[in-house]
């Protein structure tokens, strides 16, 4: 692993790279993208890059992590009201209205970068398993919170609801990306609620 930053400049300068690498990467691919399009990017020297990471991988490491924080980051408002049916309906139209908004074009990053080094490095794809983790326990945690306060029945096991839920959203951006359409996702997370609606106390 590189460099930590210690001071505030340092944790600027190593936050610039990792933004333009990411950039490089959405533009030319993870294999695609050199140290020295990063560079050119970020408007850092290779000593610096050297300074804050080990190598390439170690780059693409810290993209991984930082791809994981803006997908989470971007739903954080969305998660925390999971804990409802209004709130879960709310987060999977959310969900769609951005791929209506980008015409099913981009699919889910953490999933884009795991395509592309998750057979490659170990380390990077444990990175982006763990972004899956945080976004299932997120789900996981409004659907404890509906069984909790009596809107699922009692006995529903939210695991297996999360698992389900995410697996639907990611198979709902991969068609939507191939397909250019937003459609798919919108099907398949109707496909999710509908389940989790058999779970419903009321309606």
């Amino acid at each position: 692993m590189g460099m930590q930053p210690a001071t505030e400049r340092g944790r600027r300068t190593r936050e610039r790279i990792v933004t333009a690498a990411a950039q490089v990467v959405a533009e030319k691919g993870a294999l695609g993208a050199s140290l020295d399009d990063v560079g050119a990017r970020a408007a850092a020297s290779r000593s610096q890059l050297y300074h804050y990471f080990d190598d390439k991988t170690d780059l693409l490491r810290a993209v991984a992590e930082t791809t994981n924080d803006a997908v989470l980051g971007a739903q954080e408002d969305l998660f925390s009201g999971l804990g409802t049916w209004a709130g879960l309906v709310h987060w999977a139209d959310a969900l769609v209205a951005i791929q209506r908004e980008r015409g099913g074009k981009g699919g889910c990053p953490i999933a884009g970068l795991l395509g592309q080094l998750g057979e490659r490095d170990d380390d990077i794809r444990a990175v982006l398993a763990d972004g899956f983790d945080r976004w299932e326990t997120s789900i996981r945690t409004g659907l404890a919170a509906m069984v909790a306060s009596g809107e699922l029945r009692a006995g529903t096991d939210p695991d297996w609801l999360a698992a389900c839920t995410l697996a639907s959203v990611q198979g709902g951006l991969v068609l939507s990306q191939a397909r250019r359409d937003a459609r798919p996702l919108r099907q398949a997370l109707d496909g999710a609620l509908g389940l989790i609606a058999t779970y419903r106390t009321t309606v």
